[in-house]
């Protein structure tokens, strides 16, 4: 048999084959499709944003897929035309003439790639350097807490009910470096919330303890850490940031849909890692120093210690705000 006649013979199962690859993939599509919004396919699996910084981060994600998805298209281009134009069958050469160099192509794929990574890099770093900024005074300061296994929150906040502290921070947030405590509200008693495992949401029975945030008003997390590395995510605040041990991060949302969401550890932090769950409940200012009173009655007044205290160079090396 001719060497073409054997090219032929081989080339036919993969024809045989090619419609049920097309007819299994158009199969996954559609049944995948089935429990699809077609309507969230422009946030590209990012769930909808409920913070004023939010859609930030979804441009964000959006710009870098696109961007994705142009460099694929050209690369896959690439690749087919090299298929289709250059297969042997074609030529009939069984070596095409091999090239060592080809200087303007060695500078094109040297070129391209770093000026997409410098795209790439200016609206990450534009972006991050916005959602970390701080205000000088914001409305509603909270230390959220990360323990094995669950979360606390301190309300760093006046609240009825919560006996006053005087000029000095009391000794529970001796963790917290000197330039987020001199943003805290003076005489603030405050109230606090802790949970475990166990702990449920007791309007919706989702597992772990309910931070309530109100709507329309800038609020402050303040994170620290008792003992391992954890991570402080809201899903659907489309971002989040460690909670470290012996260093505080910091971070500013404005809360603008009211609603229960759900909130995770997104960091390995040991064998319960996964029952580090919490519930996020926006509501109304009103209602929000409704609750805070409630706390207050139910004797949660002053603060859960906050973590493991950082030591003096650490906890004042950043004097300026970000």
């Amino acid at each position: 048999m001719s060497p073409n006649g054997s090219d032929r013979l081989s080339r036919r199962p993969m024809r045989r084959k090619l419609p049920q690859v097309l007819t299994a993939g158009l199969v996954l599509a559609t049944a995948s499709g089935c429990s699809y919004n077609w309507e969230d396919f422009p946030r590209l699996g990012m769930p909808t944003p409920v913070t004023e910084e939010a859609p930030r981060i979804l441009s964000l994600w959006q710009g870098s897929w696109a961007a994705a998805l142009a460099t694929g298209v050209l690369v896959w281009g690439l690749i087919i035309w090299s298929v289709i134009f250059h297969r042997r069958s074609r030529t009939k050469v069984e070596v095409p003439q091999q090239t060592r160099y080809n200087m303007p192509i060695e500078a094109l794929y040297t070129v391209v790639p770093l000026i997409i990574v410098s795209v790439f890099f200016y609206f990450t770093a534009r972006d991050e350097s916005k959602l970390l900024e701080l205000s000088p005074k914001p409305a509603h300061t909270i230390n959220v807490v990360g323990y094995q296994w669950s979360w606390g929150f301190n309300y760093i906040e006046n609240v009825e009910g919560s006996p006053s502290t005087g000029s000095e921070v009391p000794k529970e947030l001796d963790a917290i470096p000197d330039k987020y405590r001199e943003d805290f509200p003076k005489d603030a008693g405050g109230v606090y919330d802790v949970g475990i495992p166990g702990t449920r949401n007791p309007q919706n029975g989702n597992p772990g303890p309910t931070l309530w945030l109100p709507k329309g008003e800038k609020v402050r997390f303040v994170l620290t850490s008792r003992d391992v590395i954890h991570s402080f995510w809201v899903v659907p605040f489309l971002m989040k940031q460690d909670v470290i041990p012996g260093h505080t991060n910091s971070f500013e949302v404005t809360p603008k849909k009211e609603g229960t969401y759900m909130g995770k550890c997104a960091e390995l932090c040991g064998v319960d890692h996964s029952r580090m769950l919490f519930n996020v409940k926006i509501v109304s200012p009103e209602r929000y120093q409704q609750h805070l009173k409630e706390l207050a009655e139910k004797g949660q007044t002053g603060y859960v210690p906050a973590g493991i205290e950082q030591t003096d160079p650490a906890r004042n090396a950043e004097t300026n705000k970000l």
